[in-house]
């Protein structure tokens, strides 16, 4: 049994073995092909790769390009249906005359025409081994290996087969063009689309055909795992199990990342790992994640449920127990199903990479093709696909073989150097501030090795928060870039956290004034001292109005992977620019904008919330005590309340503003708990006695050229019988309404 076993995964790995591995490439563990530039391409030519067969030339090309001939796909289908222990007794048969049996090829025809029935020769009666095989002859094989007969498909031939081949997935990714000459990059992604199959009378190719054991709907977080035998190039799933790859072989990560099924011997060892055909997979960078949906940086909405699998941190949880934990900017590989919704989360962009590159000059990717071990990836940098052009020195790149992309991170945060482990010279760990542990790359040691517990560095971060690299605080032009939410700050601690996805705590020196102040605001966070974090609120930057239509803040361009937060009553929270839907906001109204290496506002703090999270209603308002003193006399504090109607209100708030009880109004609230207190107060302008027909249905009205949106939970309110009401209901108590507006929309409505 075992050999029957390992003989029909042999022979499965066979069919894309077109010629002798090559003495160079067989030597080689880990084998990325130059030439193989379209990924889904790369990713069947490496599932099959690691079955121990299927490699390339010895100049580390594939040939994706190369046409097969007849005998050489005639010797692939005989492996893939586990003949070769027949071959013998066909070595000396003569089925085709122009086929003897000194043709290498022989056995191989012979036994697939006679023994098998799955090819035929032409009505010549010759087999023409040296002639193209076509993507019809290849389709109409791989079928027949599936089970199908000419009675199950019927039709006229290729046309038939091919129309077959469609419907069950057999030809995805190969063309329907049935004529055409079959390319070894072609074959690799056939025979793939096989291992997905199913057989006609059921059951996957993989079991049924091949009586492999498989794990379904896994995803692989690594492939270069340590196994038992201390060598890394074990396959490991996101619920940690480890299986050591069969085959010896070390993947070069292209399968790293992924959901699909990995396929094991009788042995319990890897043979390969077949990546999932169905729905799509697609690298986002993160503007705000909720239990129930996830919003990138254009605005795009991925629903999600709170039980799908998200590989977080090294291991598998659910999406209702990570997405909390996420900040803006963060890089997301999602896995979508044919309806959009998002099947499974990976945290990261997915970099596989135990090595990583320091720019030292504007414009260079000198190293990048080494680390890539290609010259065909894409470059994203902050989640955002770039040019060389965009490289500035003190960058860090890394390599994400599940996405063939150079992954570039320009985070540096200046930090007091706490500890190290095992040692200064080689360490593998360090920690920052007072508790922060970052993991080391070994090509970060060298740089690390100049300085000891004590220092004050900045270190280079790569994009999964591990250091590449390190440079003494305040040396040159690298500058710490650490900016994060003040989660919670007192007079003696304080803890933050990062947008890059760390958590950093430390004392803090602030008085409670500052330390209220800063709670819950966007922060620059550094340290010069053991365990203390040194916090100043973001302020200022670039000028100007936001035009969300436009994407422009002044004159500066808003970059794809624009950044945006507002002061909510919850305290600070991220927004897309889809959630601001109103035309400009004034610069009033932005407390803090940040360019990027281009020039185009990257980060942007609206110091006053837009929309939904100002808090509109109408004020209720209580004068504080007159309070006299030796300087004089003065009132203090008065207390605000919002009112929203139907027993809804915000408050009382302690305030030193002071406003009528009637006015409409709405307020900012920095803090949380006993610490808020109001950031900003805006008097709404009034429209007075606007007509019914200046409405455009329920959702704008015109007053004097100008249309106002009007949000769907609009307040409206009778003065008359003091009672709230329903939009409806106050267009068909009056004629005309006052309206009370702001930013471009109307907030509250009274009718009299």
């Amino acid at each position: 049994m075992k050999k029957r076993l390992v003989t029909c995964l042999l022979a499965i790995c066979m069919v894309l073995s077109l010629l002798p591995v090559s003495a160079g490439a067989a030597a080689k563990d880990t084998v990325t092909f130059s030439d193989v530039g379209d990924r889904n391409t790369a990713v069947a030519v490496e599932s099959l790769r690691l079955l121990g067969v299927l490699d390339g030339y010895g100049d580390g090309t594939f040939r994706p390009g190369t046409i097969l001939t007849r005998a050489q796909f005639c010797k692939m289908a005989v492996y893939a249906m586990n003949g070769s222990e027949e071959l013998g007794r066909y070595r000396t048969v003569t089925v085709f005359p122009d086929v003897k049996p000194s043709h290498w090829a022989a056995a191989y025809i012979n036994m697939a025409a006679k023994g098998k029935g799955i090819i035929s020769g032409y009505v010549d009666g010759q087999f023409h081994p040296d002639r193209t095989v076509t993507v019809g002859h290849a389709v109409t094989i791989l079928l027949r290996m599936l089970g199908y007969k000419d009675e199950n498909i019927g039709g006229v031939w290729p046309d038939s087969y091919m129309a077959e081949a469609a419907v069950i997935g057999l030809t995805d990714g190969v063309g329907t063009d049935a004529n055409a000459g079959l390319t070894r990059g072609q074959a690799a992604r056939l025979f793939l689309n096989l291992l997905r199959a199913d057989m006609r009378e059921g059951g996957s190719y993989v079991t049924a055909g091949m009586k492999c054991t498989v794990v379904e709907n896994a995803m692989l977080v690594s492939s270069r795992a340590t196994g038992a035998d201390g060598r890394e190039n074990a396959l490991q799933l996101a619920n940690g199990t480890v299986y050591p790859m069969a085959s010896g072989k070390t993947s070069n990560g292209m399968l790293d990342g992924s959901k699909g099924t990995l396929v094991l011997n009788d042995q319990g060892q890897a043979m390969t790992f077949v990546p999932d055909s169905v729905g799509s997979q697609k690298t986002i960078t993160l503007a705000s994640a909720k239990a129930t949906e996830i919003t990138d940086t254009f605005g795009v909405t991925y629903p999600v449920s709170g039980d799908v699998s998200a590989y977080y941190q090294g291991s598998q949880q659910s999406w209702s127990g990570v997405y909390a934990w996420l900040n803006p900017g963060t890089s997301l590989t999602l896995y979508l199903n044919t309806a959009g919704k998002v099947e499974y989360v990976f945290v990261g962009g997915g970099t596989s990479s135990s090595a990583a590159i320091i720019v030292y000059e504007k414009g260079s990717t000198k190293g990048f093709d080494s680390l890539a071990g290609t010259t065909t990836y894409k470059i994203f940098k902050n989640g955002m696909e770039v040019t060389a052009g965009d490289m500035r020195p003190y960058d860090v790149a890394t390599y994400s073989s599940s996405t063939n992309s150079i992954r570039v991170c320009d985070t540096r945060i200046t930090a007091y150097y706490r500890s190290c482990y095992p040692n200064a010279q080689e360490p593998t760990t360090i920690t920052i501030f007072e508790d922060t542990e970052l993991k080391v790359l070994p090509t970060a040691r060298e740089t690390l090795s100049d300085f000891k517990p004590g220092d004050q560095i900045t270190v280079l971060l790569t994009e999964d928060n591990q250091v590449a690299g390190a440079v003494k605080a305040g040396s040159g032009n690298v500058q710490g870039n650490a900016v994060g939410i003040a989660k919670t700050v007192s007079s003696g601690s304080a803890e933050v956290n990062l947008l890059c996805g760390l958590t950093v705590k430390g004392t803090s020196s602030l008085t409670g004034t500052d330390a209220e102040r800063l709670s819950g605001q966007m922060v620059r966070v550094s340290s010069g001292a053991k365990g203390v974090l040194n916090l100043t609120q973001l302020t200022g930057g670039v000028s100007g109005g936001l035009d969300v239509a436009a994407r422009k803040l002044g004159s500066k361009d808003l970059a794809d992977n624009v950044m945006i937060f507002e002061n909510a009553p919850e305290g600070m929270r991220s927004v897309s620019l889809s959630d601001l839907n109103i035309g400009t906001i004034p610069a009033s109204d932005i407390g803090y904008a940040r360019t990027n290496w281009r020039g185009d506002v990257d980060l942007i703090i609206l110091g006053s919330a837009v929309g939904s999270t100002y808090i509109y209603g109408i004020a209720k308002y209580e004068r504080g005590d007159l309070i006299s003193g030796a300087d004089g006399s003065y009132y203090a504090p008065g207390k605000l309340t919002i009112l929203q109607g139907n027993g809804k209100s915000f408050g009382p708030i302690e305030t030193g503003y002071v406003v009528t009880t009637g006015e409409c109004i709405g307020i900012t609230v920095t803090g949380t708990g006993s610490n808020q207190h109001i950031a900003s107060l805006v008097r709404l302008t009034a429209l007075k006695d606007v007509p019914n027909s200046a409405w455009s249905g329920s959702g704008a009205v015109t007053v004097g050229g100008r249309t106002y949106t009007v949000p769907s939970d609009v307040l409206c309110y009778n003065v008359r019988t003091q009672d709230w009401m329903t939009l409806s209901q106050a267009h068909a108590y009056a004629a005309s309404s006052d309206l009370y507006v702001h930013n471009g929309a109307v907030r509250i409505i009274q009718v009299r």
